[in-house]
C-alpha cells in the first residue's frame, strides 16, 4: 500500500503527485541503479586503452630481442668456451668457465689497448664536438643560400659510405702518389714528398682521427642547428636591448637551450667513436705493429684473426660492459637533471 505525502522525510516539500515508492531504491552497494547504468564498463575500457601502447611496442621489442638479445646471449655463452678450429670441425663444446676473462684481464696488452681506446675516443669526441658546434652555429647565422650550400656539403660528407671515405683518405695520404704529400712538397716541405703516414703510431692515428672527425661533424652540426631553431628570437632581442654582445648572448640565451642537445650528442659520439671499427681496420689493420688497435680491433684480431673465438668473445663482451657502464652513467645524469628541474 502506497502512502501519498506532501513532504519528504527530511522535511523538505516534495513536488505534488510524487510518491515515495516512485523513487528507485538503492541496491546493496548504496548506489542507485538508475543513475549509474553502464558505469561498470569504464575500468575495463581504461585498462584496454592503457595496454594499447604496449601492444604497439610489441613488434619492436620482439625484433630487438631477436636481432640484439639473442646474439648477445650467444656471444656471452661463447666467451666461456674454448672454441678453436678443432672444436669447430669436430663440433665439440669445451667449457672453460671464467678462464677466458682471467687471461684477458691479466694481460698487459689488454690494458694498454683500453688506455689507448679511451685516449683515442676522448680526442676524437672533443674535436668533433668543438668543430661540429661551430659549424652548427655557423649554419644558424648564414643566409638561406649559403646555408643551403653548406648543408649540402655537410650532408654529402655524412652520406658517404665509411669504406669509400677510408679508401679516399688512403689515396690522399699515400706515400708515393698521395695528394697531401704532393701539396706539402710544392709548399716547400720537400722532406714530406715520400712521407709514410702509416709508418708510425702517431701519424696513423692522425689520419684516422681526421677521417672520423670529418665523418662525425655533420651529425653534430645538423643536430645543433636544429636546436638553435627552437630558440625564440625575442630572447636575442631582449639580450641586445640589455647591451649583451655576441659572447654574452651565446652564454645567456643560446647555450642554455642547446645544452641538452650537446649532452645527448656528446654521449652518442662517445659510443660511436669508442666502437669504431671499419675506419681503423680498413686504414691499416691496427698497424704498424698493432700500435693503433682499439678494443674492437683487438677483439677481432684475438678472436677470428687468431682463431681463438672464445677469447675474442670475452674481449667483445668486456667492451659491451664498458659501453653499458657509460650508458648507465648518462641515464643517471639525465634523470638527475630532470629531478633538479622539477
Amino acid at each position: 500500500m502506497s502512502v501519498q505525502t506532501d513532504r519528504t522525510d527530511t522535511g523538505t516539500a516534495a513536488a505534488p503527485g510524487v510518491r515515495k515508492t516512485d523513487v528507485p531504491p538503492p541496491d546493496g552497494t548504496g548506489i542507485r541503479k538508475g543513475k549509474n547504468k553502464g558505469r561498470g564498463k569504464d575500468p575495463a575500457g581504461r585498462r584496454g586503452g592503457a595496454s594499447a601502447p604496449y601492444v604497439l611496442l610489441l613488434p619492436a621489442l620482439l625484433a630487438t630481442v631477436i636481432l640484439l638479445g639473442w646474439p648477445l646471449i650467444k656471444n656471452g655463452m661463447l666467451s666461456f668456451q674454448n672454441l678453436n678450429p678443432r672444436q669447430l670441425i669436430l663440433h665439440l663444446t669445451e667449457w672453460r668457465g671464467i678462464d677466458n676473462y682471467t687471461d684477458v684481464l691479466s694481460s698487459a696488452d689488454f690494458w694498454k689497448v683500453v688506455q689507448r681506446t679511451v685516449v683515442f675516443t676522448a680526442v676524437n669526441v672533443v674535436l668533433t664536438m668543438v668543430f661540429g658546434t661551430l659549424v652548427g652555429l655557423l649554419l644558424a647565422r648564414l643566409g638561406k643560400r649559403m646555408r643551403l650550400v653548406l648543408l649540402l656539403g655537410v650532408v654529402l660528407a655524412w652520406a658517404m659510405p665509411v669504406i669509400a671515405a677510408t679508401t679516399v683518405y688512403q689515396w690522399l695520404f699515400a706515400q708515393r702518389f698521395g695528394v697531401v704529400n704532393w701539396l706539402l712538397a710544392k709548399a716547400g716541405w720537400t722532406s714530406m714528398a715520400d712521407y709514410n703516414w702509416f709508418g708510425t703510431q702517431l701519424s696513423t692515428f692522425s689520419v684516422i682521427t681526421l677521417l672520423i672527425v670529418w665523418q662525425s661533424i655533420p651529425f653534430v652540426a645538423i643536430n645543433l642547428y636544429a636546436a638553435t631553431t627552437t630558440i625564440p628570437k625575442e630572447l636575442y632581442e631582449a639580450a641586445s636591448i640589455d647591451g649583451a654582445g655576441t659572447w654574452k648572448s651565446f652564454t645567456s640565451v643560446t647555450f642554455p637551450f642547446i645544452r641538452p642537445f650537446l649532452w645527448a650528442t656528446t654521449f652518442l659520439e662517445v659510443i660511436w667513436i669508442f666502437k669504431a671499427f671499419p675506419q681503423i681496420f680498413a686504414m691499416n689493420k691496427g698497424g704498424p705493429d698493432r700500435l693503433t688497435e682499439t678494443l674492437p680491433i683487438y677483439a677481432f684480431v684475438e678472436g677470428p684473426g687468431n682463431q681463438h673465438y672464445g677469447m675474442g668473445a670475452a674481449i667483445s663482451f668486456l667492451t659491451i660492459l664498458i659501453l653499458l657502464a657509460l650508458t648507465a652513467y648518462y641515464l643517471r645524469t639525465v634523470l638527475k637533471q630532470e629531478e633538479d628541474e622539477l
